[in-house]
C-alpha cells in the first residue's frame, strides 16, 4: 500500500492521475485499520479536488476515489454542496459499498478528474443503497436518489478500476466536450473517440 502524507507542501492537481495511466484500473484495497495516516489521505484528497477546480470556471468538483491520486484504497470523499462552489467542504466514504440499485436508469452528463476535457452521457440508476463507514470506523448505510446516487456509483466504479466511460463506450452519440463558454458539444465518435489510445490504450 502506497502512504501518501498530507505534510507534502505542494499539492497540485497534477498529482491527480489521468487516462491513460493504468493504474486507474485498479482493484482498490479495503481500509483494515483507520489511523493518522488515512485521515491525512482524505486531507490530500480534499485538498487536491479543490486545488483542480480552482483554475476551471465552469466546473466543480463534486467528489474523488482515492485510486485517482494513485492510492489504491476504497475511500471516497463527496463534496457537502454540489450547487455552491464556494462550500468547500467534503465527507468521507470508506470502503463504500452499493447494496442495491433501484429505480428508472436515466441518461444524464459525467465528467471525471481523471479524463481530461471530457463528458459522457452516462445511464445510472436513479436510486441506490449504499453502505460504507465513516471515518470513525462506524457503519453507516443509507439510500440515496438523483445526482447523489449518480455521484455514489461513479466513485464506487472507480475504487472496482472501472470509468464512465466504459459504460458508453458503444454509445457514439454520449460523447461530448466543454467549450470556452462552457457549453457541452457532442464530439464526431469515429475520429474523436473510438480510436483513442488515451480511452482505450494502444490495442
Amino acid at each position: 500500500m502506497r502512504i501518501i502524507r498530507y505534510t507534502d507542501t505542494h499539492m497540485k492537481q497534477d498529482s491527480l492521475i489521468t487516462l491513460p495511466n493504468p493504474h486507474l484500473r485498479q482493484i482498490s484495497k479495503k481500509v483494515g485499520y483507520i489511523d493518522e495516516e488515512i485521515q491525512e489521505l482524505i486531507k490530500r484528497m480534499e485538498a487536491i479536488t479543490l486545488d483542480w477546480e480552482s483554475s476551471r470556471e465552469h466546473e466543480v468538483s463534486v467528489a474523488l476515489a482515492a485510486i485517482q491520486i494513485d492510492a489504491p484504497i476504497r475511500i471516497v470523499i463527496i463534496r457537502n454542496d454540489f450547487d455552491n462552489k464556494k462550500d468547500k467542504t467534503f465527507h468521507a466514504l470508506l470502503n463504500p459499498t452499493i447494496t442495491k440499485y433501484e429505480g428508472d436508469i436515466i441518461e444524464d452528463f459525467e465528467g471525471c478528474l481523471s479524463i481530461t476535457d471530457l463528458y459522457g452521457k452516462v445511464p445510472r440508476y436513479a436510486k441506490v443503497r449504499v453502505k460504507a463507514l465513516d471515518i470513525t470506523g462506524n457503519e453507516i448505510r443509507f439510500s440515496a436518489t438523483g445526482f447523489l446516487a449518480r455521484v455514489l456509483q461513479h466513485e464506487i466504479d472507480h475504487t472496482h478500476g472501472k470509468l464512465f466511460v466504459d459504460h458508453i463506450k458503444d454509445s457514439p452519440s454520449a460523447f461530448y466536450e466543454l467549450n470556452s463558454e462552457g457549453i457541452l458539444q457532442q464530439l464526431d465518435y469515429a475520429k474523436d473517440i473510438q480510436r483513442s489510445k488515451i480511452l482505450w490504450g494502444a490495442s
